[in-house]
Parts: C-alpha cells; sequence; structure tokens
C-alpha cells in the first residue's frame, strides 16, 4: 500500500461548538432535566417525521418497552421479532412479561421473513417489532398486509387493541431516523414507533431516544368517542374529559416515564403547585434538557448529515461492484434510508476469514463491526431455549458480514483510505 497510515474511527459521536454552546447554555440556564429544551425537542422531532405528537426518553429500548405498556401487553401474550437484530428489540417484550416469538430473516435480505412472520401468529399474539436495520425501512405494505388478513383471529385484552382492531405495528427504527417509504418518514408509518439517539446513531444525543404513533382510527379522535367505557390500559389512571388519543398517549407515557407522577418537576415550580399525586407505581426513563440540548442543534444539521452519508454509501457502492460481495440497497424508487450502517457481505467466506479481514483493517487503522450475531446464538437467548440452528438464514447472512466505518466526521481522504485497503485485503484473501 502506498497510502500513508490513517486512524478511521467506526462511529464517532459528531459534534460542534455549537452542541457544546447549547449544553452550556442548558446547564447554566438552572433548568438541567426534563423542561423547555426536551420539550421542544419533542415538537421538533413530531414535526420531523410528521406526525403530531413525540416522547422523548431516555433510550430507544425505553421507548419500545414504553410501546408495548400503552398497549397493554403483559403476561400471556406474544410478540414477534427478528432473530437478527440487537437485544434491544427483544429484550422488551421479556421486560412487560409477554412471551417473545423468534422468526428468521429473508434468505437473501436482513427483513424478517414475511412468510414465517404470518405462520407464527396465533390468537395470542399482539405486537411485532420489525427492525429498519441499518437504516433501510422494511416492507410496511407487507406487514399491514398480514395483520389486516389476521383480524379474524386478534384477541384485544385492553381498549387500545380494541380500537386499533389487530395486532399492533412496533417498529425498532433505532437506525431509521430520517428514513422514508414511498414518501413518508419513518416514524408515521407504523403503529409505533421507536428511535435510538445514542452515541453511534446518525442523530446523537448522547443517550436518549423518541417515540412516536399513528394510530390507524385517528390520533385526533376523542378517547370516549370511540367507547364509553372508560380505558383499562391503566387502572387507576383518571380519563380526562374530551381528551383525544394523542394527548391520552402522551399523557400516559409521561406517566410511566417519571414514576408514575402526575406533575413533572417543570409544572411543580409554578407558585403554589408544589402537591402531587401519584397514580402508580411505574418508572423513570426521562430524557433531560442537558441531553436535549444536543439534539436541538443536531436538528439543525440533520438535513446536511443524511445527505453525507448517502454520498459516501453511494461512493461504497460504486467502489466495490467488481468485488465478490453484497451490500444492502440503501436507496432506490421505494425508499430512502438513513444511510446508518454499511453492511458488507464477503460471499463464500467463512466467519473466521471475515475475522481476519477485521484484524487486518485494524492494523491499517480502520475501526471495522459486525452487526449483528444472532440473538439466538447469544448466552441470553439460548437460556431461554432459542437455537440458531432454527433460524438458517440468520447464521447465513451472519457467518461473512462486516461493517465499514460510515459516520459524518470521516473525510474523504478518510473514505478512499478505507475503499483502497478494504478492496486490497479482500482482493488478496
Amino acid at each position: 500500500m502506498t497510502m500513508k497510515l490513517r486512524n478511521v474511527p467506526f462511529s464517532p459521536p459528531d459534534m460542534t461548538e455549537a452542541e457544546a454552546n447549547e449544553v452550556r447554555d442548558a446547564i447554566l440556564s438552572g433548568w438541567i432535566t426534563t423542561g423547555p429544551r426536551t420539550k421542544k425537542l419533542e415538537k421538533e422531532v413530531a414535526e420531523f417525521v410528521g406526525v403530531d405528537k413525540a416522547v422523548c426518553l431516555n433510550s430507544q429500548t425505553a421507548c419500545a418497552e414504553m410501546a408495548l405498556r400503552l398497549l397493554g401487553i403483559g403476561e400471556g401474550d406474544e410478540v414477534i421479532v427478528p432473530a437478527y437484530t440487537y437485544t434491544a428489540s427483544a429484550s422488551v417484550v421479556k421486560h412487560v412479561g409477554a412471551k417473545l416469538v423468534f422468526v428468521d430473516v429473508q434468505s437473501d435480505c436482513l427483513e424478517m421473513d414475511y412468510d414465517a412472520v404470518e405462520k407464527a401468529i396465533t390468537p395470542k399474539t399482539k405486537a411485532i417489532i420489525p427492525v429498519d436495520l441499518a437504516g433501510i425501512p422494511c416492507d410496511y405494505d407487507r406487514l399491514f398486509a398480514i395483520v389486516e388478513g389476521k383480524k379474524s383471529m386478534f384477541s384485544p385484552k385492553t381498549d387500545l387493541q380494541k380500537h386499533i382492531g389487530r395486532i399492533a405495528i412496533c417498529c425498532d427504527a433505532a437506525h431509521a431516523f430520517g428514513a422514508s417509504r414511498k414518501g413518508r418518514m419513518v416514524g408515521s408509518i407504523a403503529d409505533f414507533s421507536s428511535f435510538s439517539f445514542h452515541a453511534v446513531k446518525n442523530f446523537t444525543t448522547a443517550e436518549g431516544g423518541a417515540l412516536t404513533w399513528n394510530l390507524p382510527f385517528g390520533n385526533d379522535v376523542v378517547v370516549k368517542e370511540l367507547d364509553k367505557n372508560a380505558d383499562n390500559t391503566f387502572s387507576g389512571v383518571p380519563e380526562i374529559e374530551g381528551e383525544t388519543w394523542n394527548e391520552n398517549l402522551y399523557r400516559k407515557a409521561e406517566l410511566l416515564s417519571l414514576h408514575g407522577q402526575n406533575k413533572d418537576a417543570l409544572a411543580k415550580t409554578k407558585l403554589g403547585a408544589w402537591e402531587y399525586d401519584i397514580i402508580g407505581p411505574w418508572y423513570k426513563c426521562n430524557m433531560t434538557d442537558v441531553v436535549a440540548a444536543i439534539g436541538l442543534v443536531q436538528m439543525t444539521r440533520y438535513e446536511g448529515m443524511l445527505k453525507h452519508r448517502r454520498k459516501m454509501i453511494e461512493r461504497y457502492d460504486e467502489a466495490f461492484k467488481s468485488l465478490n460481495v453484497a451490500v444492502l440497497n440503501h436507496y432506490d424508487a421505494v425508499h430512502c434510508s438513513s444511510g446508518h450502517l454499511y453492511l458488507v457481505r464477503l460471499l463464500g467466506r467463512t466467519r473466521e476469514e471475515v475475522n481476519g479481514v477485521i484484524e487486518k483493517m485494524a492494523e491499517r487503522g480502520i475501526a471495522t463491526n459486525v452487526h449483528y450475531k444472532p440473538l439466538p446464538m447469544m448466552t441470553a437467548y439460548k437460556k431461554l431455549g432459542f437455537d440458531i440452528a432454527d433460524y438458517p438464514n440468520a447464521y447465513h447472512m451472519f457467518e461473512n458480514e462486516i461493517t465499514l466505518p460510515l459516520n459524518t466526521k470521516m473525510t474523504d481522504e478518510d473514505l478512499e483510505y478505507v475503499i483502497e485497503n478494504f478492496v486490497d485485503i479482500v482482493s488478496n484473501l
């Protein structure tokens, strides 16, 4: 190689002085927990994805679990999840006490096998958690067709489930903030969508996430217009006359994320307003204004960051056409990816051979990764009785996968350095 050794990290956070200044302002404002900056970020996230409401919490995991709890999913219920994903997609099912049902991915694609999804549905199935892996939207049309076709066997347990009238689609959109399908933004397509703003994501608040929803019967419908009975998702939660489902879900998400306390800290600062009630013994997963400050600045920069990612992906795609590799389809007439990850499969190679490529890339200063080792191969899920032998496509996709660095801190020179070294190493296997 003739190029000078460089250091190319895998996914450093893209921070500027603007983020630092906004965080400083938040700290010095005297308000550092959930407050005006968090509320502003929620509004901007909702507007960005095209919905009326968003709830910002401390992680995508909290958001995904929140969706299941808002739906009232728990013991005796089943939730379908792809075997090829990160643990957060599946662990939330166990958190709420439901049965986790894995399905394989497709033989030539990382999307869940939709035929397998259809076969896995039982009268106990309450939700499907598809994953927009690498930021590429899944086939929502197919998923909605499946659950519509299974409406006759759906057995609702809560008012919200009854009003939806079918199995809920709760998308793990951790990678997909800024992605779209058929002109609709991810976050406005599924019934519930949960985004990650973790440090390694395109858009970051260091730790954090957002939950959005788009109910099939209408977000602005007044709760009691659909059912004169009180909503039974949370016993003891008083209904508010004239409240829409948008307002209802947002209020309950706040209750669940703040110990069941019916006033947040900001509301309690109003004169004489110290008194509050605890509606239920719930959870603590709110976002703080300190991290929301980062997100507010990221929002001003994000369109440019998405364009940068697309440019890099298109350069990678062009450079690897002559190699015996498979890459993901990030952009076409149907969908536009968020460009979160660049996964490459070295066709015909073993896991050991690909691990050797990872080591050689590291020796040349290039950090790579693997997305993902399927969950049935992980200790926690093997203990639950899952066996990777039952998910051959997931293993086949994993056995020769490597993820190349793709981040908006990379320069054009960094990108060309990665390409030249990867082509050199793979060509000489």
